[in-house]
């Protein structure tokens, strides 16, 4: 089984949808997936995802379905002093690593949860929302949650698309590939438009994992001769006009 996460076009925030660019880049991808196969697509609630699945939508003439806990893990906390910039949003891929150096259980997959500020917020509520979320998918399709791995109650090779966004997609290769969810908000970026594959190995009969074929891939824009757009990312020297 296949499942391929899709983070939406370069976002107009403001308006819940895609900048000009971000058309451009739906556009594109439509057209490299058009070809590809691809069984069923979920979709984010949010206009910037609904709007990049659309133009894939629209070319392989399918319909998507909604799923909540798939919008943008953007939920509150309140950080400690030092964590951020000041006045930055709350999210959890905005830490100084002048704060992240002195808690090294953030990057621990089986203590994360235990450390102060997250203990204070709902964050591992909403985790688990979105790892429940993406269980209930799989057990449905015939790969059920045991431990690490899943058991295999009915194997297949189908293709599953998520369209959604960088911050709940980090949440979801964290649980699929057993990674501290901050190492992957912290130390990887999905550029807008990115497609990251994931395949099941069944190495063992009745027993599957996930791996990780290729994570954000842009491939559709450089065929193109375009740049993915620099939403998500930070400044590369201190000294650049880039987002800080």
């Amino acid at each position: 089984m296949k499942i391929l996460i899709v983070r939406h076009g370069d976002p107009d925030y403001q308006n819940d949808s895609l900048t000009p660019d971000g058309m451009i880049e739906a556009e594109y991808l439509a057209q490299m997936l058009e070809s590809r196969p691809i069984d069923e697509i979920f979709i984010s609630p949010l206009g910037r995802a609904q709007k990049t699945a659309e133009f894939t939508l629209n070319k392989k003439k399918m319909q998507g379905t909604t799923l909540p806990w798939l919008r943008e893990f953007s939920y509150p906390v309140a950080l400690p002093e030092g964590a951020k910039p000041e006045g930055a949003h709350q999210i959890l891929w905005d830490l100084y690593p002048s704060f992240y150096n002195k808690e090294p259980l953030l990057f621990d997959i089986n203590r994360w949860q235990d450390v102060e500020f997250i203990k204070k917020s709902d964050i591992s509520h909403y985790y688990k929302m979105v790892t429940d979320g993406i269980d209930g998918i799989l057990a449905e399709r015939g790969y059920v949650r045991d431990g690490l791995s899943y058991r295999v109650a009915a194997s297949n090779q189908k293709t599953i698309a998520l369209f959604c966004h960088f911050g709940v997609e980090s949440i979801l290769l964290s649980h699929l590939l057993n990674i501290a969810p901050f190492t992957l908000l912290q130390q990887f970026c999905g550029l807008p438009s990115s497609v990251t594959t994931l395949v099941t190995e069944e190495r063992q009969e009745g027993i599957a994992h996930f791996r990780c074929l290729c994570f954000g891939s842009t491939e559709h824009l450089t065929l193109h001769g375009k740049d993915p757009s620099f939403a998500a990312r930070y400044c590369e020297t201190f000294d650049s006009p880039e987002r800080h």
